[in-house]
């Protein structure tokens, strides 16, 4: 890159899936004091066109062919673009390859004072940010900023220099990106996975010691288990739930009787073992973040023998401010961990979650207004989380600062929770509470189809399309069933009354989720306006149609 004229501080992007050249670009950005800029491969034209020119980006790496053709559509728009290479081989287009040099010793002497003139508190990296508002924000990480949270964590998770690690999360996320960098350091070999659709097989095939998730992933994981279970009959298909209801049962510290250890060992070895065998039979543990993680879903991958750990943080945080240990009385399966060394945490009179250390943000690129709103004067930065923290100790994010809403009877309704333990029901993908400035929460639904569908079979109830499940009755009322139970550990004003079943999933690339799987709630209630209106329509408490 020297030899084509980048300097220090020029901004270079980066659009691809995980795979090793990833790496070698961007850890040879850093070393010459450029500026890397890692961008989601899924995102809009429009939003590639806003970032280049905010950033100014001056070179990019892209993956393919469809991202090389979104780059040249919008070229001309962006006038500090001045040259794009490619991961893959593709015809009259230029190859990262190309800027490989060996043995010339004038750039070596160059890249070693460049090195040598890093300092810790230079701009590493801008991470552009959707947000589930939609405003896209640069989030201007030092090299401070990541060092300082990769030796933290060094601290809190259990590593070997013969494990092995797969990566499939996004490397143009930080929560991937930090743990990528933290792999590095302390050698653990990374291997990265072909695809989504690939993971369970590269499990089997790597056997590798750790990797990093999402909830999600485990929930699907979860699901597709436990519907082989009730493919099983008679004594296997007994023993199976027997194990699984034991796990539900696993204390959300881990501190269980000697009665329940004992059934608990047989369990493991008649059932569990399977389960670790499906993820390779090595895994010492699953670090997940980015959204919550249901407890019962902490609970019995625990008590399967697989130790899943739930952390904490934001891209503006670097991002890690709390993680879930790995050794006993280190972790709480109802929180996001205790705080991470070299980290402060403070809960704020309204409950907003405050951070102070090392890793915090340098501020929004070019959004100075912007950052004093998030960084006040003495330093905190305010995550826009709501939380506690139990037993002093590990911290518990209860709900979103700006996703509280109030119902026109002046109760305020957190929608996370609810969400949360709606979702714990195999009949329910996706949901999103909604109810601001009107007499009750209701709920739009997105049921879990293909679960759905097997329901509807066993029932013998004729459905094909999405279409003829959301608008059977049968399957309505057995969806409400659903909201009713999870309704019960919920108060008066918090209850869901009426739900909405929904044909389409939310997904990123229809805008209903960031790259993160956040719900972008704004666009939602804007997409579904009509819908909402027609749920209140009549306004009667307890009417579920």
């Amino acid at each position: 890159m020297l030899e084509y004229g980048i300097q220090p501080g020029d901004k270079i992007a980066i659009i691809s899936n995980n795979r090793p050249e990833y790496n070698f670009v961007d850890l040879a950005c850093l070393q010459i004091k450029a500026v890397d800029v890692p961008i989601y491969p899924s995102i809009s034209e429009k939003e590639y066109e806003f970032i280049f020119n905010q950033a100014e980006i001056r070179m990019v790496f892209v993956l393919n062919d469809d991202i090389l053709q979104k780059i040249k559509n919008i070229q001309d728009r962006i006038p500090a673009l001045e040259k794009i290479y490619t991961f893959d081989k593709i015809e009259n287009a230029a190859h990262w390859s190309e800027i490989k040099r060996k043995g010339d010793t004038a750039l070596q002497e160059k890249l070693k004072e460049l090195k040598a003139s890093i300092k810790d508190t230079d701009l590493a990296s801008i991470i552009y940010t959707s947000g589930t508002t939609g405003e896209q924000k640069g989030v201007m990480l030092s090299h401070k900023n990541i060092v300082s949270n990769i030796m933290s964590c060094i601290a809190m998770v259990p590593h070997g220099k013969e494990d092995k690690a797969l990566s499939f999360l996004p490397l143009c996320h930080i929560f991937e990106r930090t743990l990528t960098y933290f792999y590095m350091r302390v050698g653990v070999s990374i291997y990265y996975a072909e695809n989504l659709d690939k993971i369970i097989d590269n499990l089997q095939e790597i056997k590798p010691q750790y990797f990093n998730t999402v909830p999600r992933l485990l929930e699907k994981l979860y699901e597709i288990i436990v519907s082989k279970g009730r493919s099983l009959t008679g004594l296997k298909k007994n023993i199976f739930f027997w194990a699984v209801n034991l796990g539900l049962d696993y204390d959300v510290k881990g501190e269980n009787s000697a009665w329940y250890n004992l059934k608990l060992a047989i369990a493991r070895k008649l059932v569990f073992v399977k389960w670790q065998e499906a993820l390779g039979g090595n895994i010492k543990g699953i670090v997940t973040g980015a959204a919550a993680l249901q407890p019962r879903l902490a609970k019995i991958f625990n008590a399967a023998g697989i130790k899943v750990r739930q952390g904490y943080g934001l891209t503006e945080t670097s991002p890690v401010l709390t993680v879930n240990l790995f050794e006993d009385g280190g972790y709480h399966f109802e929180s996001v961990g205790p705080v991470i060394p070299n980290v402060e945490i403070k809960i704020a009179e309204n409950g907003e979650v405050l951070a102070k250390g090392d890793n915090v943000m340098i501020g929004y690129y070019k959004r100075p207004e912007i950052t004093k709103t998030v960084i006040d004067e003495d330093g905190w930065f305010h995550t826009g989380d709501v939380g506690e923290f139990i037993d002093g100790k590990f911290l518990k994010i209860t709900d979103r600062l700006k996703e509280i809403f109030k119902t026109s009877g002046g109760k305020y309704v957190a929608p996370q929770p609810i969400e949360n333990k709606m979702m714990e029901s195999f009949f329910i993908e996706q949901i999103m509470v909604i109810g601001e400035n009107r007499r009750f929460p209701s709920a739009l639904v997105i049921p879990a189809f293909p679960y759905v569908k097997k329901w509807c079979e066993l029932k013998n109830i004729k459905v094909e399309t999405n279409e003829d499940i959301i608008n059977n009755q049968q399957v309505i009322d057995r969806i409400w069933e659903e909201i009713e139970e999870g309704n019960k550990d919920l108060g008066k004003a918090r209850k869901v009354k009426k739900i909405k079943l929904l044909a389409d999933e939310w997904s990123v690339d229809t805008g209903e989720l960031t790259p993160t799987q956040k719900l972008k709630r704004k666009v939602i209630k804007q997409k579904y306006a009509d819908i909402i209106d027609e749920i209140y329509a009549k306004d009667i408490e307890g009417n579920n149609k």
